[in-house]
């Protein structure tokens, strides 16, 4: 991925290391159920929030604290660049729907975190919490994605914070509260086809920005589709469910399938539009 002359955001905040916000590298994205909402194109990772814990797009798992060193040094200089890319791609698009684009902040922590959706620890990865419109990672997930997951590459990096993006592209989009809403009136396999149907959706989300990234500014190189369709898969929901437990139970997916990831991802990457990527009216997401 070409980001070494890329824009660096305004929005990054780094916690990292229990210290106060500062900025970055430069300064600181059932079937009655399904028709209500077959013409919404949104949603919000903080459906599957349980006792005020904060949303995770990876299964937890014990990571070591990161600190800051010359590596994260570089990697906050990455994730920088590419919320910068989101920035810049989702103001334009937003702006010819006549609609304003609201920035999210994307926080770098190490160990644990505070945030307006509650306290989380590492070990639950990448997630965005609506109610600050902030992004929350740290860096060690990295190597998680690289070695536990075999993913990996920097646009398998960059996928990650699209994809979170993504979520905050379908917060701000409005329909977030609605869809809680009616997660509350179904049972929980229900609700979790609705969880899965919003992740499926970020993921085209974050295919529809590397469509026009790379469209606008030419940031892929020869392998990055891959990496990130690499990464997808890696942590669709079967593959991590066989590797944990040695067996599947597609009633209790909330993020989708390797097959289903890949798909959306696709679909984004492939067509960069928003109405392509409204994944409750698709029969078989």
């Amino acid at each position: 991925m070409r980001w070494e002359l890329g824009r660096r955001s305004n929005n990054v905040e780094d916690r990292r290391g229990g210290g106060l916000s500062a900025p970055v590298v430069g300064g600181g994205i059932g079937t009655l159920v399904l028709a209500l909402i077959v013409t919404l194109l949104g949603g919000d990772p903080s459906v599957i929030l349980q006792q005020g814990q904060a949303p995770s797009d990876r299964p937890q798992t014990q990571s070591p604290q990161t600190q800051p060193n010359a590596a994260n040094d570089r990697m906050a200089e990455f994730v920088s660049v590419v919320l910068a890319d989101t920035e810049d791609t989702w103001q334009t698009l937003f702006r010819q729907q006549g609609a304003n684009y609201v920035d999210p902040k994307l926080v770098l922590y190490s160990d644990a975190v505070q945030s307006a959706c509650g306290s989380a620890r590492s070990a639950v990865g990448p997630f965005y919490c609506p109610a600050d419109q902030k992004i929350y990672i740290d860096l060690s997930f990295y190597n998680d994605l690289k070695y536990k997951y075999q993913a990996p590459g920097d646009f398998a990096q960059a996928y990650v914070i699209a994809h979170e993006v993504g979520h905050h592209v379908q917060n701000i989009m409005g329909i977030s509260d609605r869809v809680r809403t009616l997660q509350r009136q179904v049972d929980r396999t229900q609700a979790n086809q609705l969880s899965v149907r919003l992740e499926l959706q970020a993921d085209c989300f974050a295919g529809i920005w590397a469509h026009h990234a790379n469209r606008s500014r030419q940031i892929l190189e020869s392998g990055d589709v891959e990496e990130a369709l690499n990464a997808a898969s890696s942590i669709g929901d079967d593959r991590l469910q066989r590797q944990a437990k040695g067996y599947v139970v597609p009633d209790s997916f909330t993020h989708g399938s390797s097959a289903q990831r890949v798909r959306w991802f696709k679909q984004g990457i492939q067509t960069g539009s928003l109405a392509q990527c409204n994944t409750f009216a698709a029969a078989n997401p």
